[in-house]
């Protein structure tokens, strides 16, 4: 699934191609995305600008405008890429294949195109203010944003009997720490992902915000991770699976001090760690 570190990639890409933009058509060619394409897109959105490409956790908010004389209000087009979703830019769009489901194409002829071969995206309208969509409304603080911090952290774990990489992984208390970037992070703090958050001092969780934020905004860099298909708004993978200290990596060598690193279940996810490094 990509996670934060990908969605802001694509974020990266698709807004300079986009933004000022006005789309010129439509083309849906399969609803059945995990939430059908709302019915009527194809007519309602031509004419409409592109003002802003935002994210909001692993959300893409393509933010839009009326044509002159429309409706004055404004309205969202929200993107989620699900397992194996995709977008990419087309200056010259080749012929659809299988899974490209939707098509939105812009009055300069760049085309935006969601491809997805399992089908659990989803692309929504939602008409004026985005942040009070169900699926938005709830989410906590983003990494890099100050609500995001060793205070605010402290005090949302005070009792927590969960694992820390469990809590790094809750969208209430930060969003789009998935499991990937959960655990480069731990090892980076130099955190066992087993510690009851509610155990983890103030000085360890600010070491701890610290290596999230360091190891999203490499991730990001890098144009985030590609196990298996995902690629960027261009069509290339990420490399930051290139440096994995330890995710993936049961049994190798530790980077730091050579001792094998270990594997376990955490919540259905795999967990990988250093039991030397981390405590």
């Amino acid at each position: 699934m990509p996670e934060l570190p990908e969605v802001e990639t694509i974020r990266r890409g698709v807004a300079p191609a986009l933004v000022g933009r006005s789309v010129a058509a439509v083309h849906v060619y399969d609803r059945r995305l995990r939430w059908p394409v709302p019915l009527g897109l194809e007519r309602a959105l031509p004419g409409w600008q592109v003002a802003a490409v935002d994210r909001r956790s692993k959300y893409l908010l393509f933010r839009m405008v009326p044509p002159a004389g429309a409706s004055p209000d404004g309205g969202t087009m929200l993107v989620h890429l699900g397992m194996t979703g995709s977008l990419r830019i087309h200056r010259r769009a080749p012929a659809r294949t299988t899974h490209d489901h939707v098509d939105l194409v812009f009055d300069d002829g760049t085309t935006l195109r969601y491809h997805d071969p399992r089908r659990f995206g989803t692309i929504l309208w939602v008409p004026g203010d985005a942040a009070a969509h169900p699926l938005l409304a709830r989410l906590g603080p983003e990494p890099f944003s100050a609500g995001f911090g060793a205070d605010t952290l402290h005090r949302a774990t005070r009792g927590r009997r969960a694992a820390i990489k469990l809590a790094l992984m809750d969208n209430r208390l930060v969003v789009g720490v998935g499991n990937i970037y959960a655990n480069e992070a731990l090892f980076r703090a130099g955190i066992r992902p087993t510690v009851a958050a509610g155990r983890l001092s103030r000085a360890r969780l600010a070491g701890l915000v610290d290596a999230v934020r360091r190891t999203l905004a490499e991730a990001i860099d890098k144009g985030g991770s590609t196990l298996r298909d995902y690629v960027d708004s261009a069509g290339e993978p990420g490399a930051f699976q290139l440096g994995y200290a330890v995710y993936g990596r049961d049994g190798l060598p530790c980077p730091a001090c050579g001792t094998a690193v270990r594997s376990l279940r955490q919540g259905q996810r795999s967990t990988f760690y250093c039991p030397t490094c981390q405590t």
